[in-house]
């Protein structure tokens, strides 16, 4: 059992009473929301462990809420829920602050198993960690999430920040699409979707493309690495 908090955005009534039935029968005290605004001030007044949230919500959609929360709490796991299954959907999800996406129609234990895994991710990083992640003259602060190269400011957006993070945690060491896949968006690889190349491609041009020295790798057939020399 769980005690931890989940606040559901979600407008069609029948998904959103049964996933809020099927999340406490599994201990997690649920509250659902059927507008984008209502389920932000319900954001802004309790706290919560984790969000779930429909895109095409009334009010304000899933895109604008979650940017929303993302500028009240940057830690908080955000999942979306959608029918929308394009690829630039779902950058734009992520652009937007999601830490995962399910696409509808979906199985209930597959949803319980994201939360599970993002739930535990969160707990671990609330443990020392350092505040600081270097990797040649790159400089990643975890605490204020400010990206340097050479002195000089780097803007990434949370899943590229995230994306950059796993790199330099494994710095000089090969990882794989399908290593990228469940560290950084929580699934399952997917080998029909290059999403994961696609955020590569983000990172190489903001943090490589300005200057000689190129970190990011790609090793033919095996996946990536960031490198600290040549």
């Amino acid at each position: 059992m769980d005690d931890r908090r989940i606040l559901v955005a979600e407008d069609e009534q029948k998904i959103a009473d049964t996933l809020k039935f099927g999340l406490s029968e599994h201990g997690f005290v649920t509250e659902v929301a059927y507008n984008g605004k209502i389920a932000l001030k319900l954001f802004q007044t309790y706290e919560y462990d984790l969000i779930v949230l429909d895109i095409n919500l009334p009010g304000m959609d899933g895109y604008e809420l979650c940017k929303a929360i993302r500028k009240q709490n940057e830690h908080v796991p955000v999942i979306m829920l959608t029918a929308l299954s394009s690829l630039n959907d779902k950058i734009e999800g992520y652009d937007a602050g999601a830490d995962d996406y399910i696409i509808k129609p979906f199985e209930f234990k597959e949803l319980l198993m994201k939360i599970r895994v993002l739930l535990k991710r969160t707990t671990v990083q609330t443990g020392p960690t350092g505040n600081l992640l270097t990797a040649a003259d790159l400089e990643m602060n975890l605490e204020n999430k400010e990206v340097k190269r050479a002195g000089l400011p780097i803007n990434l957006t949370a899943k590229e920040f995230q994306l950059l993070e796993y790199l330099v945690r494994n710095k000089n060491r090969v990882v794989s699409r399908a290593d990228i896949a469940i560290n950084v968006w929580d699934i399952d690889f997917d080998t029909n979707t290059n999403v994961i190349d696609v955020y590569i491609s983000y990172v190489r041009n903001k943090v490589d493309k300005p200057f000689d020295q190129k970190l990011i790798q790609t090793q033919v057939g095996m996946g990536y690495i960031l490198k600290e020399t040549g």
